[in-house]
């Protein structure tokens, strides 16, 4: 059952990543260091180091600031297009309980696909607000943004089980919202 809650854990996290890299990891490192809640196995238990607190905390306020300016927050997502995949993989074998229980390989993979689908997703839907809002509700659209990957990263970390059956519910709603799509166009 360990295994499982850590499993649901690491996927609610590396989700997060996907949406902002920093916050989630800053999140983790912190409750680590100051807390029982998240214990960090080497070499991840790096992450609760005062040099990788700071340096997580300053890029994410770089990355809040950058995400509420139009054009700006292309040039983010683009250069987040490597970094929330990988602190997506980092914080799903961090999380995951991998070292001795799941090949570390496999953890950072299903990271990575988790945090770069949810970047994708994000990354893609983004110009469209930008053009449809004329750049105005940028910074809306992120601040909410923002906001999930904060709660769903606490709520990975307290509550995994709701974020399993959160995921789930986006997952059913976006093969809906696909479908809707495809007839639209088709028919």
């Amino acid at each position: 059952m360990e295994l499982l809650l850590n499993l649901l854990s690491a996927l609610g996290l590396s989700s997060a990543a996907g949406l902002n890299a920093y916050l989630p990891l800053l999140i983790v490192g912190l409750l680590a260091r100051f807390t029982d809640l998240v214990p960090l196995r080497p070499p991840w238990d790096a992450l609760s180091s005062w040099w990788a607190l700071g340096i997580l905390g300053l890029l994410l306020v770089i990355e809040i600031v950058a995400d509420k300016v139009p054009a700006v927050d292309t040039v983010n997502d683009v250069i987040n297009t490597v970094i929330r995949p990988t602190a997506g993989a980092i914080l799903f074998a961090a999380n995951s309980g991998t070292l001795g229980e799941f090949h570390p390989v496999l953890a950072l993979i299903c990271g990575l696909v988790v945090a770069g689908g949810v970047h994708a997703v994000k990354a893609t839907a983004r110009p469209f607000i930008t053009a449809g809002t004329g750049g105005m509700g940028n910074w809306l659209v992120s601040t909410v943004e923002d906001i999930i990957a904060f709660i769903a990263s606490l709520l990975a970390i307290l509550v995994p089980t709701v974020i399993a059956l959160l995921l789930l519910g986006a997952l059913v709603w976006l093969v809906q919202r696909l479908r809707y799509r495809a007839r639209r166009v088709t028919g």
